[in-house]
């Protein structure tokens, strides 16, 4: 069974969009492509990009990364990104030239959840911000890698929707760069559990309180 990583960049306010330039993915009018690069540590990062997996993508993300590393063999990046498997989530019928490259059609879990069945090296996700709302909906990704930026953007593609499934996850590595990017790795870990500071019953107030919250005149 093969693992699941997502490793995001993302600033402060959950944005993932065009991290690495002007004009990596201007969809929607975004204004701040490129806002990892004041604050780019290479460190932390090699530790994530240079492991043994194979490459899980969204269409546009591929795109993007077929029209790049390919001409940049010079970069270790370049050179590992063009020997490994890339999979490809896609309803198009356009070609994939890229070296090494496999269309996955059909319902994206249901095609991802196939995928991790097969033989093979581990999986990791770059960029592809359309593809998470459903692996994560489906409790398809074993491990999610957050490099939070010490930026906020206000607009653009977010990790997160509101429509994931509710649940715990358990912090299992941390570090932080010395421009202050946060790196830390989560794993699922079960249910959300709730519970209450209270330690004694509520006051008068705060039964009158809750009374008008039930109501809806609050």
């Amino acid at each position: 069974m093969r693992k699941l990583t997502g490793a995001v960049f993302q600033s402060l306010d959950g944005v993932m969009q065009a991290p690495g330039g002007p004009e990596e993915d201007p969809t929607s009018n975004f204004r701040f492509g490129g806002w990892a690069f004041p604050f780019w540590d290479d460190s932390p990062f090699d530790d994530v990009i240079m492991g043994e997996y194979d490459l899980l993508l969204g269409k546009r993300t591929y795109d993007i990364f077929a029209a790049y590393w390919p001409d940049n063999q010079d970069n270790p990046i370049g050179e590992k990104f063009q020997r490994i498997d890339k999979y490809v989530l896609t309803h198009s019928n356009e070609p994939l030239e890229w070296n090494n490259s496999h269309r996955l059609s059909g319902e994206t879990a249901e095609a991802v959840a196939e995928l991790k069945r097969s033989d093979g090296r581990d999986l990791l996700i770059q960029g592809s911000s359309s593809i998470y709302v459903p692996l994560l909906a489906a409790g398809l990704i074993d491990r999610l890698i957050l490099m939070t930026f010490p930026v906020v953007l206000g607009e653009g593609k977010r990790i997160f929707d509101g429509s994931q499934a509710p649940g715990t996850l358990k912090l299992t590595d941390h570090s932080i760069s010395g421009t202050g990017v946060v790196f830390a790795s989560y794993e699922p870990a079960g249910e959300v559990k709730t519970g209450t500071f209270a330690t004694k019953p509520p006051s008068e107030a705060e039964l009158e309180l809750r009374e008008k919250i039930r109501d809806g005149a609050w």
